[in-house]
């Protein structure tokens, strides 16, 4: 399988905050942000894998710092490792106070995506080629990721099979 580079799946995408997406804070509400990292990370493991994928698991969202209404909010994504179906998507937020120029990561996310055919069966996607530090340092760690999602993916499992006993949707 081919190999791409990690700057091939960037995604850089740029939001007013608007006043129906605050809370009762007055700070960008943390699920309107939730909804754009995942848009914007599946935009990023479908340009990686050029075709279809399902989102497997939001593996964090860290937010850092409040996002105010005087804000601008910049999502940058990119596949920073893919294994033989998967992809890992970091997702960085910034938050620009649009009247100062103040700039500030306000969260980070990562997603993990699976490729599908047409069949909705998982296929293989290109293993990723960093070049900038930010993404050695990224695909440098990512086994490290890898290895406690897929310990909590087992323990998710096997929490789903006890609360399911003697349930009617079982």
């Amino acid at each position: 399988m081919a190999e791409k580079y990690i700057k091939e799946s960037k995604v850089v995408q740029t939001d007013l905050v608007l006043p129906n997406d605050t809370n009762n804070h007055n700070t960008l509400f943390g699920g309107i942000l939730m909804k754009k990292i995942d848009a914007v990370a599946s935009i990023a493991s479908r340009r990686h894998c050029r075709g279809e994928v399902v989102t497997a698991s939001t593996d964090s969202v860290d937010f850092l710092h409040p996002i105010l209404p005087t804000d601008s909010v910049c999502l940058e994504a990119f596949v920073t490792w893919a294994g033989r179906t998967s992809m890992e998507v970091f997702v960085k937020v910034v938050a620009e106070n649009l009247n100062t120029g103040d700039r500030r990561i306000a969260a980070t996310a990562f997603l993990t995506f699976v490729a599908l055919n047409n069949s909705h069966t998982p296929v293989q996607v290109p293993k990723v080629v960093p070049e900038t530090e930010e993404e050695i340092y990224l695909h440098q760690t990512a086994a490290e990721r890898a290895k406690v999602r897929k310990s909590r993916r087992v323990k998710s499992k096997e929490l789903a099979e006890r609360l399911s006993k003697d349930k009617p949707w079982k």
